[in-house]
């Protein structure tokens, strides 16, 4: 697999994305998501200048943190269980995956200094996917004003694994609007000008729309466990 012209090709479609909805490509973050493949192939990627990488499981974040250390920025993209939180609080620089009052409490008392978290919402309401429900948004936000070391960057969600255009394009600008709402309320430990949505295969559709943080796997750097 030739990461290097992954890259290049990811980063074209990105250009192109923008181009199409009037954005610039500098406002759009890709991370990497290396929880499928090697230490060997995520350092392939930190080598073609990807400089941030996205891990779901705790285990997986700290055997790659101990070969790689700080040579990118470390997101935490899964569900986090609140007992995990003490073994990645110290190593990543974001959270994607908030969802709940223990998981604050626990971000907030393991927490060193202040930790950007994404909001995850069930825009698509499936039973499989994780978050919080779209009319939840607000009062969860408004409720996290008493965990100091938490800012609320902005909200994540996970569309609807289809090809249905529309679909996909709904979703997302879904989450956009519940954005632009928590945004209006102005609340210092809520900035929210962020969406982490898109991953390989609607991340272009996801830019359309307004997303700042794109989740790319198979697309950067394929799967080593098939």
């Amino acid at each position: 697999m030739d990461i290097k012209k992954n890259v290049e090709t990811v980063t074209e479609e990105i250009k192109q994305a923008c181009e199409r909805s009037g954005r610039n490509s500098s406002d759009v973050t890709v991370i990497a998501v290396t929880k499928y493949v090697s230490i060997e192939r995520t350092k392939e990627a930190v080598d073609a200048g990807i400089t941030h990488l996205g891990e779901n499981r705790s285990e997986g974040l700290q055997e790659k943190f101990d070969a790689m250390g700080s040579e990118a920025k470390w997101h935490f993209i899964g569900s986090l269980q609140s007992r995990k939180v003490k073994d990645v609080i110290d190593i990543i620089t974001t959270i994607h995956s908030l969802d709940r009052l223990s998981l604050a409490k626990e971000i907030h008392k393991r927490a060193n200094q202040k930790i950007s978290c994404f909001v995850q919402v069930n825009v698509s309401g499936e039973e499989s996917k994780h978050g919080i429900s779209p009319d939840e948004v607000l009062s969860f936000i408004e409720r996290l004003s008493n965990y100091d070391n938490i800012i609320v960057e902005g909200l994540m969600t996970m569309a609807p694994h289809t090809e249905d255009e529309e679909r996909l394009r709904s979703t997302f600008h879904h989450l956009r609007e519940i954005k632009e709402e928590v945004e209006r309320k102005g609340w210092v430990h809520a900035p929210c000008h962020g969406l982490s949505m898109g991953m390989s295969n609607d991340y272009q559709i996801a830019i359309e729309e307004g997303a700042t943080h794109v989740r790319i796997g198979s697309k950067l750097v394929g799967r080593e466990d098939q």
